[in-house]
């Protein structure tokens, strides 16, 4: 059996203390991340610490060491552009030594702008070109089924990206084939490139959208750990049918200045990255 395979554990104050700190590693190595290598998006890979955490460090079934094992559960980050934030899950899961996040970016790197399923040991698909993540997941769920595989998939948006109407043709696949393996998980911080999600095209109402859709639905606090443990838990059980969580998060989490930002319209922390004083003054405020 895969060392992380911990679904079975209780949600006790240990484990979720564990995994702030986990969720605390994952910001701190982005933000540094980011810094060194002079380009990639902060803001989004800070709201996607804490699903992370849970994902990799206590919901997911995988294995490090054989990271093509058949029976892994599959995690897709069709935001791509966040993947500093994956970047640091695989690296403290031991995918690959910590040392080479410092060379995000860089020529011949294993760690690219987006992820790279032919350069990263970890990383499932390759995506960055907004709205393709779900049809992946629905291939491979599927192909779960065709295989008689236990596995499940996980798809991780951006709220951003339920512009593109790919998102919602593959949702709409998903229920038709009654789906039940695969979980979507949006990383709502309502907030993209232009400006406030409201602004630029509403989701509202979301959850009803995804109802209409044919989803199971579960709408939660992004950084609550107890509560993002809870809804994997629940989508475990949904029968017949594709699940879909709702995550509401902070851009910028963990970071005040540049959450203040985000929560003012500026969106100067999107894809741009700290000066070295800024790295300084993040590092410091740096919260849980």
């Amino acid at each position: 059996m895969a060392p992380f395979d911990e679904k079975s554990a209780p949600h006790d104050e240990e484990l979720i203390k564990r995994l702030k700190k986990i969720a605390l590693y994952i910001r701190k190595c982005s933000l540094i991340m980011i810094t060194k290598a002079q380009s990639g998006h902060i803001g989004g890979s800070l709201s996607a610490a804490d699903i992370l955490a849970c994902l990799y460090f206590h919901h997911l079934r995988h294995d490090p060491e054989n990271p093509r094992w058949e029976d892994r559960d599959r995690f897709i980050l069709s935001k791509g552009h966040a993947c500093p934030a994956l970047y640091a899950a695989l690296a403290k899961a031991g995918y690959f030594e910590e040392d080479e996040l410092w060379k995000l970016r860089q020529v011949g790197s294993i760690l690219q702008g987006h992820p790279d399923m032919r350069r990263t040991p970890g990383v499932e698909a390759s995506t960055g070109t907004l709205g393709q993540g779900l049809s992946v997941g629905v291939g491979m769920a599927l192909a779960a089924r065709l295989d008689g595989k236990k596995y499940r998939v996980f798809v991780l948006l951006g709220d951003g990206e339920l512009d593109e109407g790919q998102v919602w043709e593959a949702a709409m696949s998903a229920a038709h084939y009654k789906i039940d393996n695969l979980t979507a998980i949006v990383d709502f911080n309502s907030f993209q490139l232009s400006g406030f999600i409201e602004k630029v095209m509403s989701l509202n109402p979301l959850s009803d959208k995804w109802r209409a859709f044919g989803w199971h639905v579960v709408e939660i606090d992004g950084h609550d750990m107890k509560q993002i443990l809870d809804s994997l838990d629940e989508v475990e059980k949904v029968r017949g049918k594709p699940s879909v969580i709702i995550a509401h998060t902070q851009k910028g989490k963990g970071v005040p200045f540049i959450e203040k930002a985000f929560n003012e319209g500026i969106s100067k922390y999107h894809g741009i990255p700290l000066t070295e004083a800024e790295l300084k003054r993040a590092l410091e405020e740096l919260y849980e």
